[in-house]
């Protein structure tokens, strides 16, 4: 994930780029697609519609899993390994050795994932209430988790030796699930740069870490024989200069350069941009995921991103007999280009409730596994994502959450746990949930999003009994309270005797996983539910069914 406020200064470039080409298919440029209702171009990517699906699921969980939880230092470890001064270069330095001698490509080498049973944790998964599914497929350390024929660097030759995207789509399939995968290697050739740097500092500084000096020749006898690294680590795009001689300039530098987020085509290496959207595409066309996550903003690397979602939506259009059921979900858009995916919202939430169906991907801890979250007991809540879920789907979204995993391919307790709870509580209130759309207002309280954009999601106030939020199902409307009031009385201001927003006779309420309906009072103030004794293991979102 980015994880960084980001919006990238330069826009598209023109593709430099060759691919074979194929009977019957469409080309633009040089990539080809295939043939459809769907041009890649911004315009024609706007016919796009949301599928019923993805709008009735509402709920799903993400394996960000790759072999940077191998270490247990949370994410972007492969970048931050080669930043002198940052925790996880200490931690390497410490642990494994210094980057000059002991590069990213050997943590890929330990990433065994030899305790993985994914059936067990997708059995877990559905009973927690998921309806979709998410795998990472390739992260910034721009290692395939696939069987990828365009990359050498893969899962199934390093690391693992397993087909990890495809060993989940199977299993996903199996349970009724909808399949998703994650590709977030677009920022590879930038984000992955420190790893031709040097420490600025100390008895090593200025010599080059490993990716700068090794070449395919360098592999003879050892475990990556045959592997070339500077395909793993993507080139010299764009290197830390000589004659740096502070942690707080190289810092400096990383920010300006390498560390800006940026969607563009890397000026001097097109083959970067080819295989991308080669590997890309094979992803596609060999595990047909109902959904691609793009971690960018609109879409990345010029006409290759708008190639791939053309080629995506054409090909689900093909595997559905004629309807295009995909979704591809990216962040940041601008106006004119709203619409031609769905937009995600990370770690954030909405103001109010958005025209079009979006998402929100989160995570209850650091993106890649960070045992320090665990041992210190500092996940989020049950309760923190329950009220968070209530929210997002009354302003016409889904929430999309990260359990992370250990390289190990094992969850924590802290994690069963949560899930036990969580699970619980969706349960009882999926009726609520599932298969709903937006009231005509998301319901009642403070302000509390303070806008629409990533990473808002701890900025907003603590929310309280006064905090109400509505889900419709057909002609039958729900409300849920996102607190419990002293009172044992609930006022829906909104719900007041002459609204006009449900002007149906009310006849009472009955709450989601009670007994019997509840007795209310409706006046010009609102409507008041006299609720029963508080459930003593309910998270505080509280549902209510309004029978009318």
């Amino acid at each position: 994930m980015a994880g960084v406020t980001r919006r990238s200064l330069l826009k598209g470039a023109a593709m430099a780029a060759a691919a074979t080409r194929i009977p019957g298919a469409m080309a633009q440029g040089t990539n080809v697609v295939m043939p459809g209702k769907f041009q890649p171009t911004w315009e024609s990517l706007k016919q796009w519609r949301m599928p019923e699906w993805f709008r009735d699921a509402k709920f799903g969980i993400w394996a960000h899993w790759s072999a940077q939880c191998v270490p247990e230092q949370g994410d972007w470890y492969a970048r931050r390994m080669y930043m002198q001064g940052d925790h996880c270069y200490d931690f390497h330095v410490k642990n494994y050795g210094h980057p000059t001698k002991v590069g990213f490509k050997e943590i890929d080498h330990m990433w065994k994932a030899e305790r993985w049973e994914p059936e067990k944790l997708l059995d877990l998964y559905v009973k927690t209430g998921a309806k979709y599914f998410m795998a990472l497929a390739c992260h910034h350390d721009n290692l395939d988790c696939f069987d990828s024929t365009h990359h050498a660097w893969n899962t199934m030759k390093v690391g693992p030796k397993k087909d990890i995207i495809g060993t989940w789509e199977k299993l996903v399939r199996a349970r009724g699930l909808r399949f998703s995968v994650s590709n977030h290697s677009s920022h590879a050739w930038h984000w992955f740069q420190t790893a031709y740097g040097y420490d600025p500092e100390g008895p090593l500084a200025g010599q080059r870490y490993d990716a700068y000096t090794l070449t395919k020749a360098d592999g003879k006898g050892q475990w990556w024989d045959g592997l070339d690294p500077q395909e793993l680590y993507t080139g010299r795009n764009m290197v830390m200069p000589d004659g740096i001689k502070t942690i707080a300039e190289a810092n400096a530098w990383h920010k300006q350069n390498d560390g800006r987020w940026l969607e563009t085509v890397p000026p001097a290496n097109p083959e970067f941009v080819r295989t991308w959207f080669l590997r890309c595409k094979e992803l596609i066309d060999k595990y047909k995921p109902d959904m691609l996550y793009l971690d960018d903003e609109e879409l990345p690397l010029g006409q290759a991103g708008l190639d791939l979602v053309a080629h995506f939506y054409n090909a689900s259009a093909k595997w559905h007999n004629g309807e295009t059921q995909a979704v591809v979900s990216a962040k940041e858009y601008t106006k004119e280009h709203m619409g031609a995916t769905m937009l995600d919202i990370e770690r954030g939430r909405a103001q109010g409730i958005m025209e079009a169906p979006w998402q929100t991907d989160t995570c209850i801890g650091d993106w890649h596994y960070k045992r320090s979250l665990y041992t210190e007991h500092k996940y989020k809540t049950p309760e923190w994502v329950a009220q968070a879920l209530v929210d997002i789907v009354s302003k016409n979204g889904n929430l999309m959450l990260n359990i992370p995993v250990r390289g190990d391919g094992t969850i924590d307790e802290d994690e069963y746990k949560f899930l036990d709870e969580f699970g619980r509580w969706m349960r009882v209130h999926g009726e609520g949930i599932y298969g709903t759309r937006p009231f005509k207002i998301y319901g009642e309280g403070l302000p509390d999003a303070a806008d629409s954009h990533n990473f808002n999601e701890n900025k907003g106030r603590k929310f309280d009994a006064s905090d109400i939020r509505f889900t419709t199902k057909g002609d039958t409307l729900y409300l849920f309270a996102l607190g419990w009031p002293e009172s044992g009385k609930l006022k829906v201001k909104s719900l007041a005797k002459g609204n006009t927003l449900y002007p149906r006779t009310i006849r009472g309420v009955e709450m989601l996983g009670g007994k019997g309906r509840l007795q209310v009072t409706q006046d010009a103030d609102g409507l008041e539910i006299t609720l029963p004794a508080r459930p003593a293991d309910q998270l505080s979102a509280f549902g209510f069914k309004v029978l009318s």
